[in-house]
């Protein structure tokens, strides 16, 4: 787990994340169930015109406001990313629920200091749900605090993956080890289903193919809730790292998890 240190830079840092979010919140919403031009990307995920739009203007305030900052984002071409502070943003995580009428998507923003990411927002517009991470603070859920369930036991876990589709077939084979230890398995959420982590309602996730715009603003709203999120063999997650992600409500069942994955 990635060690919560106070910085003072993070309270101005997360009061900027929440003023982009308000914006990202009413443009998704503006073209949320409304007629899109959807393109295939070259992994042939779908993006529309609402992804790129958003994107956009997310990078317009972030260099307006912080002009020496980095950025990584889906949409559009990394800029700075070898600066101290990056911002790492998803203007639309969950574009298949998106365009589909799914109401589970969201924004996630990340601001990072050398690698690490201290400031984590989730905001998911159609239930005006926002999960919000700082390090040196507890996460907070529409300004009050939350925190993980704390559940133990894979045998008690609720474990949600977002699409068996999102996983090659040892993955796959991964997947079924370890929700077959599991009490219940679903699918679904995207990013929200990290925030229903964050807020005690699910205890497990597990997936692979993520990217660090897809996981890095997870990062800080998971640990201040209680949680850990870390790669599948329980490394602390990087830009760098390769997009096999596992979140748990508690260190004991994410032990737990591990040992299910790997039992030799």
């Amino acid at each position: 787990m990635h060690s919560l240190k106070p910085n003072p830079d993070t309270d101005r840092l997360a009061q900027f994340a929440n003023t982009l979010a308000d914006t990202t919140d009413a443009m998704a919403m503006s073209y949320f169930r409304k007629p899109l031009d959807i393109e295939a990307k070259a992994d042939e995920s779908p993006v529309t015109q609402a992804d790129r739009a958003i994107e956009a203007e997310m990078r317009r305030q972030i260099a307006e406001a912080f002009p020496s900052h980095g950025i990584l984002g889906e949409e559009h071409e990394d800029d700075r990313i070898d600066a101290e502070r990056i911002w790492v943003i998803d203007p639309i995580d969950g574009t298949k629920s998106f365009l589909s009428g799914m109401p589970s998507f969201g924004t996630l923003i990340a601001c990072l200091e050398n690698g690490v990411p201290d400031v984590g927002v989730i905001s998911v517009p159609p239930s005006g749900e926002r999960w919000t991470g700082q390090s040196g603070a507890p996460s907070q859920l529409n300004g009050a605090p939350c925190c993980t369930s704390g559940r133990l036991r894979l045998s008690e876990a609720i474990l949600y993956t977002t699409s068996p589709d999102n996983f090659d077939a040892a993955g796959w084979a991964q997947f079924e080890k370890l929700s077959g230890k599991a009490n219940m398995r679903r699918f679904g959420g995207d990013c929200y289903a990290y925030g229903l982590l964050a807020s005690g309602h699910v205890d497990l996730l597990f997936e692979m193919n993520l990217h660090p715009y897809d996981y890095m603003a997870l990062i800080p709203i998971i640990e201040g809730a209680g949680g850990i999120i870390t790669d599948w063999d329980g490394q602390p997650l990087s830009l760098t790292s390769g997009g096999k992600v596992i979140a748990a409500a508690s260190a004991k069942l994410h032990a737990e998890a591990l040992i299910a994955l790997n039992p030799d």
